[in-house]
């Protein structure tokens, strides 16, 4: 299975702080949460595309976001959880698993709820409520939301790219193609790649000399390049 979005997160972690009034540290929360999830082992060694943080942990913590956002948790010391009495109260009145409407409301419902500097906010039932979000964009954390938006640009810039390549002139081509090799590590510098391309070439488009006597060459084909990326 995938990581579950951070929606899914919002009523164990809910009724996790409720099992500890007296609050509970960040880290046990995520694991908690998680082993009511299923979230596998395999799972958990999931990263953000930025390499910074498993996705599990992440998305709890944008859980624990939206319920500080309800009025229902606070963070009243860095890396700490606690249900605030509003929170305490609400767990009491719903002692059976949630609706998915009541898990939305809290998903999407205080996104714009501005938190204290003490990490809480207004309670629920808040005029600051906001509604009329689309859950599918909603329960994608920022985090997944960013990294979705830099797949998508590099996947553009790809295909531009490909798109401008099968464009270029084929002496063009060979340039790119020995200016990429410099740019890998070949050659001492610029000027020990020449390119060759041309009628009678044999079918060498550039040559790179590999040492400063120019004894050592690598001899090179762009038109293999250019069956290798497609154009």
């Amino acid at each position: 299975m995938t990581v579950p979005t951070y929606d899914k997160f919002i009523e164990p972690i809910l009724r996790f702080l409720a099992e500890n009034p007296g609050g509970a540290s960040a880290r046990d929360a995520h694991d908690a949460a998680a082993n009511a999830l299923g979230v596998s082992d395999e799972d958990r060694q999931e990263l953000l595309p930025s390499g910074t943080q498993p996705v599990y942990k992440n998305r709890a913590g944008w859980a624990h976001d939206r319920l500080k956002r309800a009025g229902l948790s606070s963070s009243p010391r860095r890396g700490y959880w606690q249900l605030t009495a509003q929170g305490q109260e609400f767990v009491a009145n719903h002692p059976q698993p949630l609706e998915p409407s009541q898990v939305e409301q809290l998903a999407v419902g205080f996104m714009d709820v501005r938190l204290r500097q003490s990490g809480d906010a207004d309670p629920l039932g808040s005029k600051n409520t906001v509604l009329g979000i689309f859950p599918s964009v909603a329960v994608s954390s920022p985090d997944d939301r960013l990294g979705d938006a830099i797949a998508e640009l590099r996947r553009s810039v790809v295909a531009e790219l490909l798109d401008t390549l099968a464009s270029v002139s084929p002496s063009y081509f060979e340039t790119i193609v020995l200016d990429l090799l410099h740019r890998m590590g070949y050659g001492a510098s610029r000027t020990d790649i020449q390119r060759v391309g041309g009628s009678g070439d044999g079918g060498i488009d550039g040559v790179i000399s590999l040492d400063k006597l120019g004894l050592e060459k690598v001899y090179v084909q762009a038109k293999r390049w250019q069956q290798t990326v497609g154009l």
